[in-house]
């Protein structure tokens, strides 16, 4: 289903701002700041202010089409994906690498197991150094 299929269906109208944040968002699977972002759409479309993008990042994580994610200092945003994807965080050059594991699965149900809480949302953040920053030993 394409962006502006999703939007209709949701009673959202389909403007130029949202269809080329999505485009940025999903054409490679890199987390990008909310101002990466926002140049992106620029090199795209100089003409789109930044609320509009602001406003189509929440309009999208308000319908689970992207997710916000706190790496560090830093928001960074991307495609939606399962919760089973662990964000490695390089702590030199910032690489974000998924991991996907059941491990997560794992957590979610020891939680709630062991807890009066049930997880919606599980968002695992390892910070390290990639294969290109790793001191050699």
């Amino acid at each position: 289903m394409s962006i502006d299929e999703v939007l209709r269906a949701k009673d959202f109208r389909v403007t130029r701002a949202r269809q080329l944040v999505w485009k940025v968002l999903t054409r490679s699977d890199t987390h990008r700041s909310a101002s990466e972002i926002l140049d992106e759409v620029h090199e795209l479309d100089d003409s789109i202010n930044a609320s509009s993008v602001y406003r189509a990042l929440a309009l999208f994580s308000d319908l689970d089409l992207v997710r916000e994610s706190h790496l560090g200092e830093l928001s960074t945003w991307e495609t939606a994906h399962e919760d089973e994807t662990i964000h490695l965080v390089c702590e030199k050059c910032h690489t974000t690498i998924h991991f996907s594991t059941s491990v997560v699965d794992r957590l979610r149900a020891e939680v709630q197991r062991d807890t009066s809480f049930t997880p919606t949302t599980i968002d695992v953040q390892i910070s390290g150094h990639c294969a290109s920053c790793s001191p050699t030993t």
